[in-house]
Formats: C-alpha cells, sequence, structure tokens
C-alpha cells in the first residue's frame, strides 16, 4: 500500500510539473505571437500617403478669414471661412467640423492624442487586440474601426465586427483601455483606427459623417 500511495504521489506530482511546463510553454509562445503596435495620428498618415506637400488633417478644420466654401482632399466639403487644418499651423488653435461646430479642442490637444495596440491571435483564426490610449478628450465618444486597403475604395468595418463592443467614452484624465475579439486576423492590408465622434454618439456599423460627426484621429497599420 505504501508503494502505491508513493507511486500515486510521485505521478501527481509529475502530472503537474508537465502541467505547469505545458502552460509556461504556452504563456511563451502567446507572448511571441503577439503583435505590438504603436499608433500615429491620422494626420501624419494621411499626409505620407498621399503625398501631402504640408502634412494636414484632412477631417478637422481651422478657421481662415478669406477661405471661400471648398471641398478637401478627401471629398470633405467645409464652409466658408474654414480650411483644413495644417499640423504646421499654431497649436493653441481651435478646432471645428465641416460645418463650423466647435470640437472643443486645439489642433494640439488633437495631434497630442497616442497609444499603442497588441494584437494577439487566437485559436479560432480571429484576433483579441487590446488598446490603451492617452491624450484623448475627457469624456469624448470614441468608436475602433478597421481598415480595409485591399478594397476600393477602401473599406470601414466595426474592429469588433459588430459595432456592439468597439466603442468607449475617454475617462477624466483622457486615457481609455479597450478589448476586443476582432473576426479575423490583420495583417499589412488592414489597420486599427480610432475615430471621435463629436456629436457624442456612436452610430453601429457605421463610423458616422466623416468630417461632420466622425473624424479620423489615430491609426496603426500591421506590418
Amino acid at each position: 500500500m505504501q508503494t502505491i500511495a508513493r507511486f500515486s504521489t510521485r505521478y501527481s506530482l509529475t502530472a503537474m510539473m508537465l502541467t505547469a511546463l505545458m502552460l509556461g510553454t504556452s504563456a511563451v509562445q502567446a507572448a511571441e505571437t503577439s503583435r505590438p503596435l504603436e499608433f500615429e495620428t491620422h494626420a501624419a498618415f494621411f499626409s505620407s500617403e498621399t503625398k501631402q506637400k504640408d502634412a494636414l488633417d484632412p477631417q478637422v478644420f481651422v478657421k481662415a478669414a478669406s477661405a471661400e466654401s471648398g471641398v478637401g482632399p478627401q471629398g470633405i466639403r467645409h464652409a466658408p471661412g474654414l480650411k483644413n487644418a495644417l499640423t504646421s499651423d499654431d497649436i493653441n488653435l481651435p478646432l471645428y467640423t465641416a460645418e463650423a461646430k466647435p470640437l472643443g479642442m486645439s489642433l494640439g490637444e488633437w495631434l497630442a492624442a497616442n497609444g499603442h495596440a497588441v494584437l494577439s491571435p487566437q485559436p479560432d483564426g480571429k484576433e483579441r487586440i487590446t488598446v490603451v490610449l492617452s491624450g484623448l478628450k475627457p469624456g469624448g465618444h470614441y468608436s475602433l474601426f478597421e481598415n480595409h486597403f485591399e478594397q476600393h475604395p477602401i473599406g470601414f468595418t466595426p474592429l469588433d465586427g459588430t459595432g456592439i463592443d468597439n466603442n468607449f467614452i475617454a475617462d477624466s484624465n483622457g486615457r481609455g483601455t479597450v478589448t476586443v475579439i476582432s473576426p479575423s486576423i490583420l495583417t499589412h492590408d488592414n489597420a486599427v483606427l480610432l475615430v471621435y465622434h463629436s456629436d457624442g454618439q456612436t452610430h453601429g456599423k457605421s463610423r458616422g459623417a466623416i468630417g461632420l460627426n466622425a473624424h479620423h484621429q489615430l491609426i496603426a497599420r500591421p506590418k
């Protein structure tokens, strides 16, 4: 009986060690396959991709007394007295929508947003994406979308695929942390996009009216 007991104890200890080893290996593998991504301003990304002479934000505007009504580089028509904000403009200038509605923040505050994402592939072919952001508008309404660069024109879908779990409100310090499950693994054909909703509402599977109540602020594209 003592021999059986000792064998049982050794077997249990061996099983526990193997289980611990397997769990440790899984944790290491998960860390190795997770991909960190740094966000950049949409203004910088857009200006680089479209080779703008002067870096600008196509979806937010500043006042320019002599400016006439016109259509910007993303096809957004703006009211007279406005122009697309250049990243070189005075950072203290207040921002407006294309309809001259105040965004309640300065250009410097808008461009100061930053953050990172961690993409972790799942066994079922989906991907867990954790996004950590700061420098947002305190109490501002935001949502996370996925760019589809392989589509023409470029397509956009909620990062969670449903438009339910991709929305959040920044805290009183302008921070936000969100984890969603993407229905597929992101590649270089995709990007994680942060959309600010200046109307204080989210729009389900739609980003909203770009330049009017929805404004791309940050973007992170896998290599």
